[in-house]
């Protein structure tokens, strides 16, 4: 058994393997393992009032949610900006918004620059191409049938067309798609543009209302910085500031996705890496995998058999009907006593042996180990699914039914009990990173020995923490909530979940910023240079806590974590500040 040292500038790790490593410097953005991990303060643990987190982390809101409403109000605005300014109606200023993809600085920029050119290229007329200012009837374009005048209708140009013309070809393009915000006049060597006044003239309802659709959907889905929520059925937009930093965003409906690539939140992982996970679950390319490594193909007609059970004797399905040894894949009629009898043979293992192996075989080795590798990491990433999966739907149950029932049992406001809320929401939240993170360690290289070793002691420890505040949320709860009057101790199980959601959320935040920057520190040997060893050994920050090893403990601990020694005590296993009436520490259970 040897110890591992895990060190960085403020905290040292010591943990016990069978494997041997060199010192390995934990990235400073990680600051919390196990001892750290369970080491909090009392005195910051009041009463918390929830705020749902739109990310695991405490950052700035970088986006904003646009219901239907808030995107009609933004367009009408920035419509009635370009109409005032340049002068010109509301339907114009609209084709044009909708024309520079509703930037209102470019349609400023463009029009000052050349108005002329503008309104060539978008369609908007000054005036009529052809005149009939005397005409009582007029001939369609289309059906070249003659019409009263007021049966006539034209767009800017003047190119007469029927009703019923009109109608048609406008119901054409709203039927084809969101092309026909930008309809054009029916004459073949016409660029009028047709705007919505005349669609709300000549449309039927039905194409009025598709039309107002392709509309509104333009302002999102035209825009770089505006994008609709990937969940399905919910109509609610984001508006998101580009270059802020973190990409997760989280609607209003509750669902929270990577802006890049609007695929779920999957920090720590690249949305590379999360596409390349998502095509590897999407079962052909592992099937292809799983008939490789359990299958091999019939040496004439080449389909691939699975044996499953008997002997090496293999009959191919028909037509084909070739028999043959499953072991060296020859010709069954040339097996017998000197090949080691019909149901032994020794061709197979005297290659075997001898270390001659079949190309064929050497891949199906390799596929079957890749397959056992993928589906290890596959199974706890799905279990990992399925486990934030249940505790939403108890996340969903406990604020419609126990927190009106706890708040009953043991007299207190609802408000004072969302200190459980906001522990589940913390563990809906670490399930997924946590989820994330089987993703990025398949894809971490088999080379990088240190990284994927220290990689899998922070993924242990991140696991058994969550589960300390799972089992805290989950099981301890339910004391109180079968309680027949208010509890005593309900105040410490208060600050002990209180406690252990900071905790654990520290953790991951510290977590899934050391992956996303590759673990660094942790060269592809397992060293770190001598500079960074040093600082790390002996200019660490006051601010940071101390690190205990084994057989070793830190005076300097206690007065750096400001424990009052009069009134708690701390916990030689985990370093919890216990109150000095607990005999037992209230995270790890030791006794005193």
């Amino acid at each position: 058994m040897k110890t591992v040292s895990f060190r960085s500038r403020t905290t040292t790790f010591i943990a016990a393997t069978k494997m041997t490593m060199k010192m390995v410097r934990l990235p400073t953005l990680l600051l919390l393992t196990v001892t750290t991990m369970l080491t909090w303060q009392t005195t910051s643990l009041s009463t918390t009032i929830l705020t749902i987190p739109t990310t695991l982390f405490h950052t700035a809101t970088s986006f904003t949610i646009l219901s239907e409403a808030d995107i009609h109000q933004r367009q009408e605005d920035d419509i009635m900006r370009i109409s005032t300014v340049l002068s010109i109606s509301k339907v114009a200023a609209s084709i044009l918004l909708r024309y520079y993809n509703w930037s209102v600085s470019k349609v400023h920029d463009e029009w000052f620059a050349d108005e002329e050119k503008v309104r060539r290229s978008v369609g908007l007329l000054e005036k009529p191409v052809v005149e009939y200012p005397n005409a009582r009837e007029l001939t369609c374009g289309i059906c070249f049938e003659t019409y009263p005048f007021d049966r006539i209708h034209t767009a800017a140009c003047g190119h007469p067309f029927c009703s019923s013309c009109w109608a048609g070809y406008i119901s054409t393009a709203i039927n084809d798609g969101p092309g026909c915000l930008m309809l054009r006049c029916p004459d073949p060597s016409c660029g009028a543009v047709v705007g919505q006044d005349m669609i709300n003239v000549l449309a039927s309802d039905e194409d009025k209302e598709k039309y107002s659709r392709y509309f509104i959907r333009s302002y999102i889905e035209d825009n770089r910085k505006t994008k609709w929520c990937p969940f399905p059925g919910c109509d609610y937009a984001v508006d998101f500031i580009v270059g802020s930093g973190s990409y997760d965003v989280t609607c209003r409906c509750s669902y929270s996705f990577c802006w890049n690539c609007t695929e779920e939140a999957h920090r720590p992982v690249d949305c590379g890496t999360v596409a390349k996970w998502i095509l590897k679950n999407s079962a052909e390319s592992e099937n292809m995998n799983w008939i490789l490594a359990n299958s091999k193909p019939c040496p004439k007609c080449k389909r691939p058999i699975e044996k499953n059970q008997g002997c090496m004797h293999i009959t191919c399905t028909p037509p084909c009907k070739f028999e043959f040894c499953w072991l060296c894949l020859g010709a069954w009629s040339d097996h017998g006593e000197r090949t080691g009898g019909f149901y032994a043979c020794n061709r197979y293992e005297t290659a075997k042996q001898e270390g001659v192996y079949d190309e064929a075989e050497k891949r199906r080795e390799m596929a079957k180990n890749s397959l056992e590798r993928y589906t290890h990491y596959y199974e706890r990433w799905a279990t990992n699914q399925s486990s934030r999966q249940k505790a939403l739907a108890d996340l969903q149950q406990m604020q419609t039914v126990h927190l009106e029932k706890l708040s009953d049992i043991q007299c207190q406001p609802e408000s004072q009990l969302k200190f459980i809320t906001e522990a589940w929401l913390q563990i809906v939240e670490c399930r997924r990173v946590l989820k994330w993170t089987y993703a990025y360690g398949y894809y971490l290289s088999e080379h990088e020995h240190a990284k994927r070793l220290f990689f899998e002691y922070l993924q242990g420890e991140a696991e058994a923490g969550l589960e300390r505040l799972h089992q805290c949320a989950e099981k301890e709860l339910q004391v109180y909530l079968n309680a027949e009057g208010p509890s005593k101790d309900f105040n410490e199980f208060r600050t002990k979940l209180a406690g252990l959601t900071s905790v654990t959320r520290n953790y991951f935040e510290n977590l899934v910023r050391a992956l996303e920057n590759g673990l660094s520190d942790v060269d592809s040997h397992g060293a770190c240079s001598r500079t960074t060893s040093s600082k790390s050994l002996g200019g660490g920050s006051s601010k940071g806590r101390g690190g205990r090893g084994k057989g070793t403990t830190s005076k300097s601990s206690s007065s750096s974590r400001n424990i009052d020694d009069s009134s708690h005590w701390s916990c030689e296993h985990c370093t919890f500040a216990n109150v000095k009436s607990a005999t037992i520490c209230q995270i790890c259970h030791k006794r005193r």
